[in-house]
């Protein structure tokens, strides 16, 4: 497993290859970035957006955070993260399309499915019990018609992307842009078994892409 250590190596390798051979792009970003899409995904190390998309630097504006969850809009003085992040991709750097990306295998969602943190205070499961509390709804829905086996965790899995896409538009910047075409909400899931990247379409429905 990598260790710290490793990821001293793995930059050095980087400044010798990658960034020598893309000195124009590094030039360029130097000056500021204008990425056109944003990503929300999961902070799961088996799930790099820029690995999934082979994106390069630049290319991405991208928020990762337990369960990819997008918080509603809330205006009060708790500390936003993701409002934060997301305020400043779609007001400052007018980015054209926001994708929320899922993934399978996802411990956030088997904690949401579980619920072995709840009434854990903070630092002993509490935080995460709160931020994955944003799919109770969800959840309680899906153990109803699917019980809590493999079918209840895929369908929760998906539902994590619908949850996150419906809180973005509880913003109110993100509905007047969709509204005039400057702004575009996508999902997708990535399967981690096999590799296989399904978007959602209008429906709702995700289909392999």
């Amino acid at each position: 497993m990598t260790e710290y250590t490793d990821l001293l190596a793995g930059y050095q390798r980087f400044r010798a290859d990658d960034y020598e051979h893309e000195r124009e792009r590094w030039a360029q970003l130097r000056e500021g970035q204008s990425p056109k899409v944003m990503v929300i995904a999961c902070s799961d190390s088996r799930v790099d957006p820029t690995q999934i998309f082979d994106a390069s630097p630049g290319e991405m504006f991208v928020v990762r955070n337990v369960a990819n969850l997008v918080p509603p809009f809330e205006d009060n003085k708790g500390r936003h993260g993701v409002s934060a992040a997301l305020e400043f991709a779609v007001t400052q750097l007018e980015v054209s399309d926001i994708l929320v990306l899922g993934h399978g295998s996802c411990g956030g969602v088997s904690a949401a499915l579980s619920r072995r943190f709840a009434d854990q205070p903070p630092g002993e499961g509490g935080f995460i019990a709160h931020w994955v509390d944003m799919l109770d709804e969800a959840r309680d829905r899906i153990v109803a018609e699917h019980g809590s086996g493999p079918e209840a965790v895929k369908a929760l899995e998906l539902e994590t992307v619908r949850v996150s896409l419906a809180n973005l538009r509880t913003f109110p910047f993100v509905p007047e842009r969709e509204a005039s075409g400057k702004l575009r909400l996508r999902g997708a899931y990535f399967a981690i078994a096999d590799g296989v990247l399904h978007v959602m379409g209008d429906d709702g429905e995700f289909a392999p892409a």
